[in-house]
């Protein structure tokens, strides 16, 4: 077996963003990134590339996941309903018979069990209670056939009773980008950097998941972003530090992906493993 594993860094650096940013929404959707996406098998494929500005820490490497929703299945695991036990994203995968696992958000700290967001799966409840900061809603196993099999979509954009009337399995997280496209601003603490993993979708519905191993601001891996995945829309963010996780088991090919980097509270780029986190994504090609 042909294994390509990776083990990436942090980085921290300087990035121009409010000249991005206030190049027109048109114009930086028509730029040609130039990137060459490598298949994995039916309906997967990803790239990794050279962040536009260099980190202090690591390669400065990001790396794109894309999946098409009309040729995967998706699925939330989860430890709430699963025995309590939090895994290591390579063991949910070989568990479940996943091709790919990543984290599904933030978890509660105290408990090590709880979505930071609303999260359902069928008639199990994780966490029954809407989260009024997060504006981001992750939408899987349709009711109906005809429906996209998974999306992400900003909730200030869709009722949330539609996306309960249309979905068996529904998690919420921490918006990044809105549904037209616009970046939202992080105050509370603008000046953190960290390993992250992230989730989004395109104007096409192409669904992506990001990661960073590298330390960036939230504000500067978004200005990345617009440069990477042209019209790209609704973004969540999933994960930072060491649970940062992403796993990817296709054929012949192994891709490894594990955070380390948290500025203040875990900065080092000692991290050497997968974390065991409680809520992940699972997809499978079909």
């Amino acid at each position: 077996m042909f294994n390509r594993y990776s083990h990436t860094g942090y980085s921290i650096g300087l990035f121009l963003l409010y000249g991005l940013l206030n190049i027109p929404l048109f114009a930086r959707e028509r730029q040609d990134t130039g990137l060459t996406w490598h298949s994995l098998q039916k309906g997967l494929s990803y790239l990794e590339t050279d962040a536009p500005e260099k980190s202090i820490l690591n390669d400065s490497k990001i790396f794109i996941l894309k999946a098409n929703p009309m040729l995967c299945a998706f699925q939330i695991m989860n430890a709430s309903e699963n025995k309590k036990q939090n895994k290591a994203a390579d063991i949910w995968a070989k568990e479940f018979g996943m091709n790919v696992v990543v984290n599904a958000g933030m978890f509660n700290m105290t408990n090590r069990r709880t979505n930071k967001g609303y999260l359902k799966n069928y008639s199990h409840l994780n966490n029954s209670h809407l989260n009024g900061k997060y504006n981001v809603m992750m939408a899987m196993n349709p009711k109906l056939e005809s429906d996209t099999a998974m999306i992400i979509t900003d909730m200030t954009f869709r009722s949330w009773k539609s996306l309960q009337s249309k979905y068996h399995t529904l998690c919420q997280g921490m918006r990044m980008i809105d549904g037209s496209g616009n970046p939202m601003s992080w105050d509370k603490r603008p000046g953190q950097s960290c390993s992250m993993v992230i989730g989004a979708t395109d104007i096409e519905g192409n669904l992506y998941f990001i990661f960073v191993r590298s330390p960036y601001t939230h504000q500067q891996v978004i200005g990345f972003l617009f440069r990477l995945i042209p019209k790209i829309r609704t973004t969540v963010y999933l994960e930072g530090g060491p649970e940062a996780s992403l796993y990817i088991q296709t054929g012949d090919t192994i891709i490894s992906k594990f955070g380390s980097y948290v500025s203040k509270t875990y900065s080092n780029d000692n991290n050497d493993h997968f974390w065991k986190i409680p809520n992940v994504i699972g997809i499978r090609s079909r």
